[in-house]
């Protein structure tokens, strides 16, 4: 079997000594966390809550800064309480952080003014300057990027559990980005009335812990198959393999072949595995796969990203869902509108639009009320930052703004306002009538005397 975009390494001595060092450090995560997502993504299914998954599209390592992973957080938490105030739906908040440094490519090389040098795969391979000692594939980056998302981890654990996902503050995650413009401003009247419903329930004697704390999950694409396997542990209590290199990994639309080395190693973990659909996917792709990831159709096993893009989502997507559901499958339905709505500038700048982010969120939730089925979350490369990378939303970015604040290491992410903006978007099609689900999504129902 040769798996795919694995880099080659000139040293495998070198290599085998870095595998050997990453198997004796200790899990990222642990086996009962989990668990604990697999439980909360099968209420997902169930059409019980909903998924907010962002993040970088590839971490740096030099991005591993307190502000930046402030940042991240801080936009995840006004995203997640937009959804939850406007929506009434719990959210499920799952971070593109502490693991997203590899990336697949769709070459080996990379030629620039005659020279050719490998392509850079992320910084858990090489490094991003068009050097050949820069660009040269290094296994002692896999032991950087362990270093890299502990560090990560262990600040946004003490964030989250520190006082800094506190509702009480949520006025505070905004004022350090920009406070003008109308999604800025919508953000803190709808702040403004969660305050006022908290101090309602605060003077009735309810002060629960949820409102100070909160859930939070690592992911990243299960890429590197030596950094996956030497993260592989047996778990103590059930004696299965978990891959502790992050709760929620998954399987790109380029490693997803069915008979793939990729495909073969996840399905032996016990962690929760998403899977992206890209356009060209058929219902037989999916549900073969959903048979080898998922046989025994456990509840929050199996999700599947779909990554369709804005002109294809209406009519590839729900061939793909009736046969699924056909087969009596639940799988978590996530829409990725990013992957499938890059475009290339004239002047050669990889970007996106909002508009057509927007409207394949749009167009997944037009195909999950046709198909009466439940629109699971959503999957997003955004950025905490006032970065100048995707055109359009409301700061009507244009294509000579990019240059101002080009920041990625690989693929164009939402800035703040842009990511808020889509938060709205997705909070509005929550709250519409057409969607299908059980009242209560949230334990509440009004009685009468």
């Amino acid at each position: 079997m040769n798996p795919a975009q694995q880099p080659v390494y000139e040293d495998q001595t070198e290599l085998a000594d870095v595998v050997a060092q990453l198997r004796t450090r200790p899990p990222l995560v642990f086996a009962g966390e989990c668990d604990d997502l697999r439980t909360q993504l099968a209420a997902v299914a169930r059409g019980e809550a909903f998924v907010l998954q962002g993040g970088d599209c590839a971490e740096t390592f030099s991005g591993v800064t307190a502000s930046n992973i402030q940042n991240k957080l801080r936009t995840l938490l006004s995203m997640a309480v937009v959804m939850t105030y406007a929506a009434q739906v719990p959210i499920v908040k799952i971070g593109r952080i502490a693991g997203q440094y590899a990336k697949p490519r769709s070459k080996d090389t990379e030629t620039r003014d005659g020279v050719t040098l490998p392509a850079y795969r992320g910084d858990a391979v090489n490094g991003f300057d068009f050097t050949p000692e820069s660009r040269r594939n290094n296994p002692r980056r896999l032991l950087e990027t362990y270093n890299a998302s502990s560090a990560t981890m262990n600040l946004a654990r003490a964030l989250l559990t520190g006082g800094f996902a506190d509702l009480r503050t949520a006025h505070s995650w905004n004022a350090d980005f920009v406070r003008s413009g109308p999604v800025n401003e919508r953000y803190l009247q709808l702040v403004q009335e969660i305050e006022r419903a908290l101090a309602f329930m605060v003077s009735c004697g309810m002060d629960d812990e949820a409102m100070h704390t909160v859930d939070f999950f690592s992911s990243h694409e299960a890429l590197l198959l030596d950094y996956e396997h030497a993260m592989t542990r047996i778990d103590s209590r059930t004696r299965t393999p978990y891959d502790v290199s992050g709760h929620f990994i998954w399987i790109g639309e380029r490693t997803r072949q069915i008979d793939g080395a990729h495909v073969e190693f996840l399905r032996h973990l016990r962690n929760p595995i998403g899977i992206k659909l890209g356009p060209t996917t058929t219902a037989k792709d999916a549900l073969a796969l959903a048979d080898k990831i998922d046989p025994d159709r456990e509840p929050g096993r199996l999700t599947f990203i779909t990554r369709m893009g804005a002109g294809k989502i209406r009519t590839n997507l729900p061939p793909v869902i009736d046969e699924v559901m056909a087969s009596g499958r639940l799988p978590v339905w996530v829409c990725d509108p990013m992957h499938g709505n890059t475009f290339t500038t004239e002047g050669g700048v990889k970007t996106r639009a909002f508009s057509d982010v927007a409207d394949e969120v749009q167009g997944f939730f037009d195909v999950h009320d046709k198909c009466g089925t439940w629109p699971g979350g959503v999957h997003v490369e955004l950025t905490g930052d006032d970065v100048t990378e995707c055109v359009g939303g409301v700061g009507e970015l244009g294509e000579g703004d990019l240059d101002q604040r080009y920041e990625t290491a690989c693929d164009p992410r939402l800035n703040r306002n842009q990511s808020l903006e889509l938060a709205f978007t997705v909070a509005e099609r929550l709250t519409d009538g057409r969607i299908r689900r059980s009242n209560p999504v949230q334990a509440f129902v009004p009685a009468s005397f």
